[in-house]
């Protein structure tokens, strides 16, 4: 027989406790959530030809009488600046699922910071022009995240998180 091979006196790394339900659910709500940002990615494009008809009742409510040109450059700005809002959104709803399930505790933290940017982010899309099936994505979204963030700061999440001491 032989003896095992001396080490260097270190201990072998604590193991992470298994991961929890509630950390479970949140990273299906992510994965939930990222396929919804895609949905909605998909929507938004899809309904681009009523982005026009939106803006010109927006700008008549406001008193203002955009020329063609004008609507066009709004109508090519505002689908651009969703295809990149939707392609940044769906690559952080991946980012932070592996980064939960891995027990990363910034993914909480990150998570709880970009659940509130979201929400922000839904409270100006209240207040501009939108169509009624996007709107309803992005409220699905929202809620997906607010569960999310709800379940990642249960308690029982808490020891998933926690740093392991060597």
């Amino acid at each position: 027989m032989y003896q095992p091979y001396p080490t260097s006196g270190q201990s072998p790394a604590p193991q992470r406790p298994p991961i929890p339900n509630s950390v479970q659910t949140a990273v299906r709500l992510m994965y939930a959530g990222a396929t919804l940002s895609l949905i909605e990615l998909v929507v938004g494009l899809a309904t681009i030809g009523s982005l026009k008809s939106a803006i010109i009742t927006a700008g008549n409510k406001a008193g203002k009488h955009y020329t063609a040109t004008q609507i066009h450059s709004l109508e090519v700005t505002s689908v651009a600046l969703g295809v990149i809002v939707g392609l940044i959104a769906i690559g952080l709803w991946l980012w932070m699922a592996r980064a939960a399930a891995g027990g990363h505790n910034y993914a909480r933290i990150v998570g709880t910071v970009l659940f509130g940017l979201n929400t922000l982010s839904l409270l100006a899309n209240l207040a501009r022009p939108h169509v009624g099936l996007s709107l309803v994505f992005t409220l699905l979204v929202w809620l997906v995240g607010l569960g999310a963030v709800i379940m990642l700061w249960r308690r029982e999440s808490g020891e998933y998180f926690s740093p392991r001491v060597q």
